[in-house]
């Protein structure tokens, strides 16, 4: 029963997702470019050749704080790995109960090889009893913050866009990748990926790409 509900609430959050979406329909999305909903064996920011923002996790939380402060990130705190062998340091920061957001460091010189942005349906919840109304009013305010977020971070790459074109991107992303594993879109040197696991949640990501010389 416990699962079914989660599967329900999380429903219920991607419909919303959809609704927000229907909302803003009036405004064509552009084509993707680079468009795969097939799960690669190994994340693209796992691959040796990979590349990483020319940004620290420290400069982008003192970016992302002074340029947004209704939406402000705690410290990321790094997580222990019991492979040391691996290239990445993972590190994440809690922004609520339901929504968290992560990072994969190059351990070297710990810039950003993927930023990643995670909405879990909330298990503590479901022992609460909760009126259709009151559940409603939650999903649509965690999808909201997830896209404020979203909106925000992509902004913070892509400062020539507005605020409200960057939300734009976001809400079209998540209507994309609704129910893919993976899903991803490339626009000039930056990677956008929607990953949908269904109750175990939604990821989205934000990652450098290196362009070849015939994309210049």
């Amino acid at each position: 029963m416990l699962k079914k509900t989660g599967t329900m609430r999380l429903l219920a959050f991607t419909m919303t997702f959809a609704a927000i979406a229907f909302a803003h329909g009036e405004e064509k999305p552009a084509p993707a470019l680079g468009v795969g909903q097939s799960e690669p064996a190994v994340a693209p920011y796992l691959r040796e050749e990979a590349p990483a923002f020319n940004l620290t996790i420290q400069q982008f939380r003192d970016k992302f704080n002074a340029a947004n402060p209704g939406l402000t990130l705690a410290e990321y705190k790094i997580i222990k790995q019991q492979e040391d062998k691996s290239p990445i340091v993972r590190a994440a920061s809690r922004i609520n109960t339901t929504l968290y957001s992560s990072v994969a460091l190059e351990k070297s010189q710990r810039q950003i090889k993927s930023l990643q942005l995670t909405y879990l349906p909330a298990a503590t919840a479901l022992s609460v009893p909760e009126t259709a109304e009151s559940a409603a009013k939650r999903e649509k305010a965690a999808a909201e913050l997830m896209t404020n977020y979203m909106a925000a971070f992509i902004l913070l790459f892509e400062p020539t866009q507005t605020r409200q074109s960057c939300r734009q991107k976001a809400i079209e992303l998540l209507k994309r990748g609704k129910g893919e594993p993976f899903y991803q879109q490339t626009e000039g040197t930056l990677r956008f990926v929607i990953a949908d696991r269904g109750e175990k949640g939604i990821t989205f990501a934000l990652e450098p790409i290196k362009l070849s010389l015939s994309d210049k």
